[in-house]
């Protein structure tokens, strides 16, 4: 099944959209050249990083508030969309993450 690059109003609704902030209503490559879509990368911060429970779900070394010994590490724990693909963001913060859990013994 091939997904169509248009969706119904939703070329129109960009380009409105971008008049009316000053912008420039723009496509993908893959869109202009082989009229397809390409999914949007969305983040919700499913696991925000917080000082306690009550303001995230992880600490600053991406342990579970409250389980000691359980660590999220994944894109969940990221605040925003980034903008462009996550991949080597995840990575950094993986690599960043396992360096904050302690050895053991």
């Amino acid at each position: 099944m091939k997904i169509h690059a248009q969706v119904k109003g939703s070329h129109q609704l960009t380009r409105d959209f971008a008049k009316r902030t000053n912008g420039i209503a723009l496509g993908s490559i893959g869109e202009k050249s082989f009229r397809t879509s390409e999914p949007p990368l969305i983040f919700s911060a499913a696991s925000p990083i917080g000082k306690d429970a009550s303001e995230g779900v992880v600490n600053e070394n991406f342990e579970v508030h409250n389980y000691p010994g359980m660590y999220i590490i994944d894109g969940s724990i990221m605040p925003a969309n980034p903008g462009v693909n996550p991949s080597l963001t995840i990575t950094a913060l993986a690599e960043y993450a396992m360096s904050k859990i302690p050895v053991k013994k």
